[in-house]
This record gives C-alpha cells, structure tokens and sequence, in this order.
C-alpha cells in the first residue's frame, strides 16, 4: 500500500512504500539522499552502497524521475532535521527502488523556490508547472471551495440542475461563440454566455430554489483579472422572489462565510460614507450606484481603504480660478500625500491626463503649510474650506478634478485607486464586500450614439410598465432604474443579479423602447416569452463568478494562476495548440468555407 509523504511521520519504525518524482537528488559519497516528492508533501530517502541494484539506480536518477520506494521510517538525527518541511524530522532508509518513469530535463521550475519560469512557458509546460507545491495546494483548496459552496446551497434547500451548453444566442454583453450545426446546414448554436434563460425557465416550470456551478462562455479580451473563453459562476435562482434584497439576504452568509471561515481572512468596511447604507443584521451595505460613483468614482469600490471623492462644487461656484470654473469640482485627500516627490506626482498627473484630464491640481499640507502651485490663484476662504472639507492634516495631500460630472468621477475614481496601490493601503488578509444596487436600466451607447441596456434585457425596471410608459423623453429613459445589483469584493465585481423581468407585456416594452419590435423580440427569445404566457411567478437569483472570488480568497493578483489549464493573455492554449485549424472534410459537413481577408 502506498504511502503519502506527509503521512510517513505517522510510521516511524516501520515499513512503508512511497511513489512520486524526484524533487532533487545529492550524492555524499557513501550515501545518495533523494527528496521524493507528491502531493502531499517532500520525504527524504537515504540510499545505501549496500544495495547495490537500488544504488545503481539512485546515482542515475535525476529531478522529476518517477521512483517508488520501500524502506522503514527512522527519525533524524537533531542536528540533520530540516525545518523548512513538514518531514523534516524523518527519512526513510530504502530497502528497495524502482524507476516508474524517466523525465527530460523539465523546461520550467517544477519548484516553488528559486527562479520562477515566464508565464508563457509555465503555460505551455503547464503539466509540469502544475507539480509545484503552491499550485498543487491551489488545485486542492479549489476544490474545498466547491464542496464549501454546494453545502451551503443543499444546507439552504437549493437543487442543483444543470443546463444546456450548446444553446442559443443571446445579447449578454459580451461576444458568443459559435457552433455550427451540422444537421441543419447555415444556422449555429452558441456556447452560453450564462444559463440565464434556462434558470428563468427552471422557475416557470415549478422549480422553486435552483443552482449550478455552471461553465459560462463569453469572448471577451483577457485581463489579469478576467479568463478568456470560458469561466465558471455559482448560478442560483429563487421563485415567487419580487424584491432583489430577498436574494441579497438569501446569499450574503455564503459570502461572509468564505472569508471568515473557509479563508480565515478579515471582514473589514473601513470607508465611513458607506456605513450609513448598512442594514440591519448585514455587515455589507447597500450603496445606491449613483452614491457609489460620486463617492468614488466606480461602480465596484474596493472599501478597505477611505480615499473617497469629496465634492467642492459649492466652494468654487464663484471663484476666479480659471481651472476650478467648471462644472463639477472634486478632490481627495491622500494621508502621507506630502512625502510625495515632484517625480511621482507628475506620474499622477500624467495618468490623470491619459484618463481624458487637462492636469492634476494639488496641494501637499507640509509643516511649514500649504503649498502648491495652484494657492496663488484661490482666496483664503478657498484654501480654507478645501482644507475643511476634505478633513486633510499636515502630512496629508489634497488632489483635485474639475469638468464635468461624469469625467471627474472617472479621473479621480482611478486616481483613488492608483494612491491605494502606491501607499500599499490593499491589505492582502482583509476583505470588503459592498452590494451595489440601483442600476441604470437603459444607458448611452456613445459609439453608436443610441440607447442601450445597462446590463441586460432580463431585469426587472422598477416601478413595471407604468414606468416604462411614463418615460416619454432620452433623458426619462436614462432616469429608469432596474431592481438589479452587483457584489463587489476588493474593487472587483464578483456577481451580478437581479428581480427578472417574468412579464411578457413588459418584455416586449423593454425592447420597443429602444426600436426593436415585437417580432424580433419573439424570434430571440421566443421560448422564455411563450412560457411566460403560462403563468409564470416572479423570480429572482444571481451569479457569482467563482474564479475571481477564489483569486482574491488565495491572495493572487493574476486569474490564470487559480485555474488548472488557462488560456495566455492572448487566449491561445500554447499546452494544447488551440485556436487552431481544422481537416477541410470538418468545414465542408459543418457547412462552413473560410475567407481570406486579403481575397
């Protein structure tokens, strides 16, 4: 029976068999000493001149050769125990060795310590990156996470069904993937986007708490934060739900458990604007999203930190300051900001350029006062009030944005968390969680100089028809509100949600609204509308994305290293060569011809 390394401290004295790869090898002279290393851990092996056969083999092995061998447990000697690993009081003696396997010599670091391989060869190799001690304990706390989740949804009486994959087209917000249909020549199947219309349907038909971990599908550019291709998301849905702050209620304890117990991390809110949208027995607000972006400037605030955009619009309403005569007029106040050098305050002012700003205006609260360039040209009262309100102390700086709303917002929304990053106020061990609800329904499709949905078409507006026909202007369109929200964790959006729109009156208004008619919207979404037709219940549910909770949950800034076999930053598979292209005969029965672009 084999034995894993980790558990041979539990065998002292006696005889075990142990198999894994050779995670290095010395040679003293009389005795060869192999670090056999699994899963589980790292076991030393001595080998003997005495055993000339397995003496023979172990002078030829060389790192991640897969050996198996027998021997009895002793313990170190004191003065030969290793503290760096969790055998490191034991060894096993051999008595007998045998090769399972040779390697050559590996192109990555199959090791977490020393030089760590590039990303692109860790990828292509990424059998071989994946023996690393750190992305073994990654694969099997994953799938903790997983079992985690699932007790909690059976502990709360959700079933869990699974959906289809090949499915139809739909406006998510992203691209699909297609798949062309053999069987019926020009027309294609997509990879879901989201199980969305199949989870609505689950409702319709009597289901009545659902959930998956379902694969979703979406071709969007990768980021550090985002996989290309496909992602996976706890989906869940309740019926007889017409308030999204039931579904709020019903999931939140699985977020706030993740964290204490399942990570052992932090549960902090340290950005005192947001407390006052705390609800009773929550330790999560509810931030209107207009409040979130006038406060920081995104949609998904990251609320370990305070940094918040404080609004001097009335303080400089009639100053002569040509650059503070502008609409909107905000700063925030960075703690320690006076030790900044004129170096690094013109990298901020060079992103806040980049991000569409004229400059960035300052003052640092020095021990001999204010200064900045910028003092000359406001009166005392100004200085005064700016001081005032942004609550800033000698030591801190004071940055300013002046344009319109919307810009100032973006500017200094990034800027805040571009300070964070610099001042290292991202504390690793701490989690913040905020709901944000109240989304736009509609919002300005400025490429395309048009209305478009905010998020989706599935939502509920709040207020029904009645304020779908009461919005007779862009401007009372762009004012409707969807009972849909967002978790944000850490500044990262990890799942959205909503009350869906079960009605088929109001489906069909949604859609008018912004020129399509009823036909399109029947050939679309035909399925969902019919079954609407048959007494479907109101309903409600949300997604959270699991791969980017369990980045932040593990302490890891990029995705791709949570995930077994990710795609690069390009979304090539460089392990299994994919994109890539296929036998003529595969075209020619999926009815598909490829166009030459130059052609």
């Amino acid at each position: 029976m084999r034995t894993l390394a980790l558990e041979a401290i539990n065998h002292i004295g006696k005889p075990i068999t142990v198999s894994g790869w050779v995670n290095s090898r010395r040679d003293h002279g009389g005795l060869i000493f192999i670090d056999l290393r699994d899963h589980s851990g790292i076991l030393q092996l001595v080998v003997t001149p005495e055993l000339k056969d397995a003496f023979a083999l172990a002078e030829s092995v060389r790192d991640e050769f897969v050996l198996t061998a027998t021997g009895k447990i002793r313990k170190r000697a004191p003065e030969l125990v290793n503290p760096n690993i969790a055998t490191g009081t034991i060894e096993l003696v051999v008595d007998e060795l045998t090769l399972l396997n040779k390697s050559l010599t590996p192109p990555v670091n199959t090791h977490d310590d020393g030089e760590k391989s590039s990303e692109e060869l860790r990828l292509k190799y990424r059998y071989l990156d994946l023996r690393r001690p750190s992305m073994q304990t990654i694969l099997k706390h994953r799938s903790e996470f997983y079992r985690f989740i699932r007790n909690y949804m059976y502990d709360h009486d959700f079933t869990e069904i699974t959906t289809p994959i090949l499915a139809n087209s739909s406006p998510e917000g992203a691209r699909d993937f297609l798949v062309p249909s053999r069987l019926h020549p020009g027309m294609f199947y997509a990879l879901p986007q989201a199980p969305q219309q199949f989870k609505q349907l689950l409702m319709v038909g009597g289901v009545n708490k659902y959930f998956q971990i379902a694969p979703c599908f979406r071709d969007e550019d990768p980021r550090a934060d985002r996989l290309y291709g496909d992602f996976y998301q706890l989906d869940c849905e309740m019926s007889f739900i017409n308030d999204g702050e039931i579904i709020r209620q019903e999931i939140e304890p699985l977020f706030t458990s993740l964290v204490t117990k399942f990570a052992s991390k932090k549960l902090v809110l340290n950005s005192e604007p947001a407390k006052k949208y705390l609800i009773k027995d929550s330790l999560i607000p509810r931030l209107p999203y207009d409040f979130a972006m006038d406060t920081y400037g995104v949609d998904k605030p990251d609320l370990r930190y305070g940094l918040e955009l404080i609004n001097l619009t009335d303080t400089f309403k009639s100053t002569d300051f040509k650059v503070f005569k502008q609409p909107c007029v905000k700063a925030i106040c960075v703690p320690g900001g006076a030790s900044l050098t004129r170096r690094e305050i013109d990298e901020f002012t060079d992103k806040a350029r980049k991000l569409g700003a004229g400059g960035l205006a300052y003052i640092l609260y020095t021990d001999e006062g204010p200064k900045s360039p910028i003092l000359k040209f406001m009166s005392e009262s100004e200085i005064t009030n700016v001081q005032k309100l942004t609550h800033a102390k000698q030591g801190d700086a004071v940055f300013f944005g002046a344009d319109e709303r919307a810009k100032v917002n973006k500017v200094l929304g990034e800027l805040r968390i571009t300070f964070a990053d610099h001042f290292n106020l991202k504390n690793p061990n701490e989690v913040s969680y905020t709901w944000v609800i109240d989304f736009p329904f509609y919002e300005w499709d400025d490429k395309n100089h048009k209305l478009d949905f905010g998020h989706n078409p599935f939502s509920m507006p709040k207020g029904g028809l009645a304020a779908l026909e009461n919005a007779k202007t862009d401007t009372d369109k762009l004012a409707l509100v969807a009972d849909q929200f967002d978790m944000v964790m850490n500044g990262y959006e990890v799942c959205s949600g909503a009350v869906r729109n079960y009605n088929p009156d109001i489906m069909y208004k949604v859609f008018n609204i912004l020129g399509y008619n009823n036909e399109y919207v029947e050939s679309r979404f035909g399925g969902m509308l019919n079954a609407f037709k048959y007494g479907a219940p109101p309903h409600a549910g949300c997604a959270p994305g699991l791969d980017r909770i369990f980045m932040v949950l593990e302490s890891v800034d990029n995705i791709r290293d949570i995930v077994a076999f990710p795609k690069n930053g390009s979304g090539v598979d460089l392990m299994m060569n994919s994109p890539s292209l296929v036998d003529p005969i595969q075209l020619e029965e999926s009815h598909l011809a490829i166009v030459n672009d130059e052609e």
